[in-house]
């Protein structure tokens, strides 16, 4: 008796230590069942909660699309968590966070902080 018992709670132990290592596999098409929408289900993005979280100035201000009723989901996700991840680790305001993060996207596709390509062989006519 008690070796089923043993077997009974180990397995449960392993099957459980699968699930969790793997839901990352499983988990998005479990939402896919009816009835279970509600499970980790995200709140939609808005201007309204990046103006809330600190993210508009009065030179990039939002205050316009929430006024004029914008329909979209609001800025970029992963932009948002790299500028506020700037604001916190380097204690500057929205907008030096907002240029910073600008200017390193810059550098990681060969363009200088003018905005003026480093490419050797570009030309420009000015």
């Amino acid at each position: 008796m008690g070796y089923l018992l043993y077997s009974t709670v180990f397995g449960l132990l392993v099957l459980s230590t699968v699930l969790y290592l793997t839901k990352n596999i499983w988990l998005p098409r479990m939402y896919s069942i009816p009835g279970t929408s509600y499970l980790y289900s995200r709140l939609p993005s808005s201007f309204q909660a990046d103006i809330e979280s600190g993210l508009s100035s009065s030179a990039f201000d939002l205050s316009s699309n929430v006024a004029g009723g914008d329909s979209r989901r609001g800025l970029d996700d992963v932009s948002k968590r790299e500028i506020q991840k700037i604001m916190k680790t380097r204690r500057v305001n929205f907008d030096e966070a907002r240029r910073i993060h600008t200017e390193g996207r810059f550098a990681k596709n060969n363009i200088g902080p003018d905005g003026l390509p480093r490419d050797p062989k570009f030309v420009s006519f000015s």
